[in-house]
């Protein structure tokens, strides 16, 4: 497999951070992704908080919360809501819009549930990435803080572009917050969790990881005053 090449500005990091769906199996050094969470710390919060905590798995550890979370069922009740949006049909489109783009890729049918079911299936383990960290944080915290975690997120994914490497958040690990919460050793009572993200190297050959992503036009988002 041909190697993706690492950014090389902040705009390239931009511009070529996507979430990957199919990871090479190369494994990620330590001492690299220590280098991208050390230089992660300088992320933005409100009144310097810093409220973001992280495990990070591989090898054994990885594949023992995998092999626990495949044989599970999502847990009840769940650890948040992550689909409000879709009760606005604006943004309920885009995510029909992303969605049909990557299905359409690897080929498949909107009719075919089973293969769409195999492919959700794949995040359980994080679409072949041999590191995932798994994002949480104190309970006290509040939206504000949710969004200092989502900032810190970003710098994280722009650093690991820089260094040559790819991600994927995955709120769909949310389904298993309490399994994966004692998995690790933190408290439920007193840490939600957030994310995974699967850290690693992209196949650049498979097509899944290559299709056209299209964003909202900047004027429909963003008003320009007083210039």
């Amino acid at each position: 497999m041909t190697a993706f090449p690492p950014a090389t500005t902040v705009t390239e990091a931009v511009l070529t951070r996507r979430s990957i769906r199919n990871f090479r199996p190369d494994p990620v050094p330590l001492a690299l992704l220590r280098e991208v969470l050390d230089k992660a710390r300088f992320a933005p919060s409100g009144c310097n908080y810093q409220p973001w905590e992280a495990h990070v798995l591989t090898g054994a550890p990885l594949a023992a919360l995998q092999e626990k979370m495949k044989g599970a069922a999502p847990q009840d009740p769940p650890e948040y809501r992550w689909d409000a949006p879709s009760e606005s049909d604006r943004h309920k489109g885009r995510l029909h819009e992303v969605g049909a783009a990557m299905y359409a890729a690897m080929s498949i049918e909107r009719s075919d549930r089973a293969a769409r079911g195999d492919f959700a299936a794949m995040n359980i383990v994080s679409f072949g990435a041999p590191v995932v960290m798994l994002i949480h944080f104190p309970r006290l915290m509040l939206e504000p803080q949710w969004s200092d975690v989502g900032m810190w997120l970003q710098t994280v994914m722009l650093l690991l572009r820089e260094a040559g490497l790819d991600s994927c958040p995955q709120e769909y690990l949310w389904a298993h917050a309490r399994l994966i919460k004692e998995h690790i050793g933190v408290s439920d009572k007193d840490q939600i969790f957030f994310c995974g993200l699967a850290i690693g190297y992209r196949n650049a050959e498979d097509p899944v990881n290559a299709f056209e992503r299209t964003r909202v036009p900047l004027d429909e988002q963003i008003v320009f005053q007083g210039f």
